[in-house]
């Protein structure tokens, strides 16, 4: 079994790099996300060849990342995205351990699959806590964007930690996010997911992406997952249709009978 982590760093290494400042942001998007095992990702890498780049900052081509989700007591976000609601939210804290600092993350799922992210730089706060400051952005970015009343309560209800190459097509308008290592956590233990896969997401402004069209050759197909529901479905236990083939495959355990010493602010 090929330790993805190692793989994508080897493809990190060989990419040519680009700054942080030459990355298109995307903030409007359509995305398609892939689970592929590390051999796939290696056929893609070699497809693709010298038309895409790897993020670079500093010295650094891979990254760590760490993101803390926020949603009601009976977890109104995630029934919403269980139901394929068309009007949908995340909310969420990302910090970048490598360097960029922490922000606050609104993610709106709109029609035909589209995505779009509203943020706000967030260093000043801890990751599991909303200020006052925080909820009004929330309020009025659901309002102004959805028509949506945001929720009254919203609290920190697990972590998500991985680690990120994230290559960039030449022509600016195509990016692809290539996540291992990653591992669910909350109060009450975690989900790891399997070392040998790779959580691709491929980003673009009209959704068909080269990415995508050499996927399709290699056989891999798109996946309904995201990493916030896998992680309520599995750390509480909870169904999770629309996600059971990630749940089966990717995530290698569930919520133990007792709870961890370690929760979210020690993590």
């Amino acid at each position: 079994m090929t330790d993805a982590d190692v793989l994508l760093a080897g493809v990190a290494a060989a990419a040519p790099p680009i700054g942080l400042e030459d990355v298109p942001e995307l903030m409007s998007r359509v995305d398609h996300k892939y689970i592929v095992t590390a051999s796939v990702m290696a056929r893609l890498a070699a497809e693709l060849g010298d038309r895409f780049s790897v993020l670079r900052i500093g010295t650094r081509r891979q990254f760590r990342y760490t993101s803390t989700y926020f949603d009601t007591p009976d977890l109104l976000t995630f029934r919403h995205h269980r139901q394929g609601r068309r009007r949908r939210f995340k909310v969420r804290t990302r910090t970048y351990l490598d360097g960029g600092g922490r922000w606050l993350e609104v993610k709106l799922s709109g029609a035909r699959g589209s995505t779009d992210k509203h943020r706000i730089p967030y260093d000043d706060a801890p990751p599991w806590e909303l200020t006052p400051q925080a909820l009004d952005f929330v309020r009025d970015t659901l309002l102004g964007e959805l028509r949506l009343v945001a929720p009254e309560t919203l609290e920190p209800v697990l972590a998500t930690d991985y680690r990120r190459v994230t290559l960039v097509d030449g022509s600016g308008s195509a990016r692809l996010t290539c996540d291992t290592g990653l591992v669910c956590r909350d109060g009450w233990g975690s989900a790891p997911a399997r070392r040998d896969l790779v959580l691709l997401e491929s980003k673009s402004v009209d959704g068909r992406a080269l990415v995508d069209r050499v996927l399709r050759d290699l056989g891999a197909r798109p996946v309904s997952v995201s990493k916030y529901c896998l992680a309520v479905a599995a750390l509480h236990n909870l169904p999770g249709n629309r996600w059971r083939p990630a749940l089966r495959g990717y995530l290698t355990s569930r919520r133990p009978a007792e709870r961890a010493e370690v929760g979210l602010r020690a993590a």
